[in-house]
C-alpha cells in the first residue's frame, strides 16, 4: 500500500477501501501515481487520494488503454479514450459503463451520515 496509508487516516481509509473491494471493485497501484490507489472494475479506472474526510477521486475516472488510464477526449471528430499515443473508441456502451462505475464509486466514497 502507498505510504499515506498510515497513522490516523489508516482506519478510515482501510474501511473505505474494504467497502469498495466488497462492492466488487479491484484495488491496484499505478507506477505513475505512487501516492494514489487505483480502483478498477472491468476496464474502468479511478485514482483515489487522501482527503480531509476519507478518500476522493483524483481527476475523472478513465478507461484502461495499453495499461494506462485513458481520458475521454475527441480525436478526428470522434470520441475516444486516449492515453499518450494509444486510444480506443469511446462507444456509447463504454461511456455508459464508465458513468455507472463513477456513480457507484462516488456513492461508496460519501461519508456515512
Amino acid at each position: 500500500m502507498p505510504l499515506w496509508f498510515c497513522g490516523e487516516v489508516q482506519m478510515d481509509t482501510a474501511e473505505i477501501l474494504q467497502k469498495i473491494y466488497m462492492a466488487g471493485f479491484e484495488l491496484e497501484t499505478f507506477e505513475l501515481y505512487p501516492k494514489a490507489i487505483g480502483v478498477v472494475r472491468g476496464e474502468c479506472v479511478a485514482l483515489l487520494v487522501p482527503a480531509h474526510d476519507g478518500l476522493q477521486m483524483l481527476g475523472a475516472p478513465g478507461w484502461k488503454v495499453a495499461g494506462r488510464i485513458g481520458v475521454l477526449t475527441q480525436q478526428n471528430g470522434k470520441r475516444v479514450f486516449q492515453a499518450k499515443a494509444d486510444s480506443v473508441d469511446a462507444t456509447d456502451e463504454r461511456v455508459a459503463e464508465l458513468n455507472t462505475f463513477a456513480e457507484e464509486l462516488k456513492a461508496l466514497l460519501r461519508p456515512v451520515q
